[in-house]
C-alpha cells in the first residue's frame, strides 16, 4: 500500500470511528436531526463551514480560477473566480447577520425541527400546504447537490488512485451514506469539524507552499502573464454588459447563502442564541482565508503546470497536492477534497432525510409515531437518498454546474421568504408561498432558456422571489386594512 493511500485509509477510519461511536447518541429525532440543540460555537462554526463549501470550492472554483484566472477573459463562464470569491464571503457574513441568531430563537419557540415545519407553524399551526411544497423544493434540489458531491469524490478518487469514476463514487457514497445513517446530525457534526480543518489546511498551505516553488508573487505573475496578461486582472478584459453579468453571477452566488438548509440546520442546532456572534466570527475567517485559497490555487496551478494541462481543470487540485508534496501529506490534503465533499453530502442528506422523515412521514402520516420508529425512519431514508444520487451522479454535467443549479433553486425559494419572514413584520403565509415558488421555477426555466447563459439563475430567481414575497404580502396587508392594493 503506497503513501497516499494510507493517509487517506487512516482518515476513512478516524470518518468511521466517529458515526460508530455517535450512534448511541440518537435516542429521539431531535438528537438525530439537530444533536438536541446543544452544541457549542466552534463546532457550529467550523460543521457550517465545511458543509457550505463543497466539492465545489476544493475541485470546482480551484478549477474554474485555474481555467480562466481571476475574471475569464475568455467570457466563456457566467461565475469569474474573483468575484465568485468575493460574492461568496459577502453572502456568508448576510447569513450569519440576518438569519442564524433568529432562526435559532425562533426555532426554539415554536418547536420546529426543519425549515419547511417552521414556516408552517409561523404563519398558521396546521399547513401541509406550506410544509409540502417547501419539503419538496428541498429534496429535488438536494438530491441534485448530493449527486454532485458524489461524482467530486468520484474524480478525487479516479484522479489519485487510477481507479474507474464509478468505484470511486460507490466507495464514497457508501462511507458518507454509513456514518450519517448510524450517527445523525452528531456524526455529521464531528465529522465536519474534523473535515473543516482540513479544509482549511489543504486551501492555505497548498496554494502558499506552490508559491513558493515559482517564485513568489512576481513569479507567478511573469508566469501567467506570459500566458494571457489579462487572466490577472479583475475585468478580464470584459467589458459592458459581459463585465456587468459576470460580476452579478459571482455575487449572485453569494446570494444563496440566506436559503441553504443544511447551513440553516447549524443556526438552529446551536446551544444558544448568544453563542452565535462567535460562532460568526469564527465562520467568517474561515471563509475569507478558504475562498482566498481556492482562487489562489488555481493561480499558482496555472503558473506551474501552464494553461491547457488538464483535460478536465477540476481535476487540478489532487495533481498540484502530489506534484508538490510527499506522497504520504498529499494524501492528506486530498483528504481534504475528500473531506470537502462529504462534509457537505452529509449535511444535504440529513436535511432531505429530515424532509422525508419529519416533514412527511411524521407530520402527515403518524403523528404519533414513537422516536425509536422516527429514527428508524430517518435511517432508511438516508440510504434510499444516497442510492438515488448516485445515479444522477453520471449525469453529464461538470460540478460545478450541478451545484450552481442546485444552490440557485434553494437560494431563490427560501432566500428571500426566510429574511423577511426574519426581520419584515408584514410578510404573510401567502407571500412565502408565492416567493418559494416563482424563486424556484424562475431558476429552473432560466437554466433552460435560450437567454440562461447570460446570467445565472439566482440572481433573476432571487429578485423575483423577493417581489413576490413582498408584493402579495402588501396585497394582503391592504386587503385586511380596507385599502386598495395601490395604497
Amino acid at each position: 500500500m503506497g503513501p497516499v493511500a494510507t493517509g487517506f485509509i487512516i482518515y476513512l477510519l478516524v470518518i468511521f470511528a466517529v458515526g460508530i461511536s455517535t450512534a448511541h447518541l440518537n435516542k429521539t429525532l431531535p438528537d438525530f436531526l439537530l444533536a438536541g440543540r446543544r452544541l457549542g460555537p466552534w463546532l457550529v462554526a467550523f460543521s457550517e463551514r465545511a458543509s457550505g463549501e463543497s466539492g465545489w470550492m476544493l475541485l470546482g472554483l480551484t478549477g474554474l480560477a485555474y481555467l480562466t484566472g481571476l475574471g475569464d477573459p475568455s467570457g466563456a463562464k457566467l461565475q469569474p473566480a474573483f468575484w465568485t470569491a468575493l460574492g461568496g464571503v459577502t453572502g456568508i457574513v448576510a447569513a450569519w447577520y440576518l438569519v442564524a441568531q433568529r432562526l435559532r430563537s425562533e426555532t426554539e419557540r415554536l418547536g420546529a425541527l426543519t425549515l419547511p415545519r417552521f414556516f408552517e407553524l409561523r404563519y398558521k399551526g396546521h399547513d401541509p400546504a406550506i410544509r409540502l411544497t417547501a419539503t419538496a423544493i428541498i429534496a429535488f434540489c438536494f438530491t441534485f447537490y448530493i449527486a454532485a458531491q458524489f461524482d467530486a469524490v468520484g474524480k478525487s478518487l479516479e484522479q489519485t488512485f487510477g481507479w474507474s469514476h464509478l468505484t470511486g463514487v460507490f466507495l464514497g457514497a457508501a462511507i458518507i451514506v454509513f456514518y450519517t445513517m448510524m450517527g445523525g446530525f452528531f456524526a455529521v457534526v464531528w465529522t465536519d469539524f474534523i473535515q473543516g480543518w482540513i479544509m482549511l489546511l489543504s486551501l492555505v498551505l497548498l496554494p502558499l507552499v506552490t508559491l513558493g516553488h515559482i517564485g513568489g508573487f512576481s513569479g507567478m505573475a511573469d508566469k501567467i502573464g506570459a500566458i494571457d496578461p489579462q487572466l490577472l486582472t479583475l475585468s478580464g478584459g470584459r467589458t459592458g454588459w459581459t463585465l456587468l453579468a459576470g460580476i452579478l453571477g459571482g455575487f449572485g452566488v453569494g446570494f444563496g447563502y440566506v436559503g441553504q438548509p443544511h447551513l440553516h440546520m447549524r443556526y438552529m442546532s446551536i446551544r444558544s442564541p448568544d453563542d452565535v456572534p462567535v460562532a460568526r466570527s469564527i465562520a467568517i475567517v474561515w471563509a475569507i482565508l478558504s475562498y482566498g485559497g481556492a482562487v489562489l490555487m488555481g493561480l499558482v496551478a496555472l503558473a506551474y503546470f501552464g494553461a491547457g494541462h488538464f483535460d478536465d481543470p477540476e481535476m487540478m487540485m489532487p495533481a498540484l497536492a502530489l506534484a508538490i508534496f510527499p506522497a504520504w501529506f498529499a494524501g492528506i490534503l486530498i483528504s481534504g477534497a475528500l473531506a470537502a465533499m462529504m462534509s457537505t453530502a452529509d449535511s444535504q442528506l440529513l436535511v432531505t432525510t429530515s424532509a422525508v422523515a419529519e416533514d412527511v412521514y411524521h407530520q402527515s402520516y403518524n403523528p404519533d409515531a414513537d422516536q425509536k420508529r422516527l429514527v428508524l425512519i430517518s435511517r432508511l431514508s438516508t440510504l434510499v437518498i444516497g442510492a438515488l444520487a448516485i445515479g444522477l451522479s453520471q449525469m453529464p454535467r461538470s460540478i460545478f454546474d450541478k451545484v450552481l443549479f442546485a444552490w440557485g433553486g434553494l437560494g431563490a425559494a427560501f432566500g428571500p421568504a426566510l429574511v423577511l419572514t426574519l426581520w419584515w413584520p408584514k410578510t404573510t403565509r401567502n407571500g412565502v408561498m408565492a416567493g418559494m415558488l416563482v424563486g424556484f421555477f424562475t431558476v429552473i426555466i432560466w437554466d433552460n432558456a435560450p437567454w440562461g447563459s447570460h446570467l445565472y439563475s439566482l440572481v433573476p430567481g432571487f429578485i423575483f422571489a423577493l417581489l413576490a414575497v413582498v408584493g402579495v404580502s402588501l396585497i394582503e396587508s391592504n386587503r385586511r386594512a380596507g385599502l386598495s392594493p395601490v395604497e
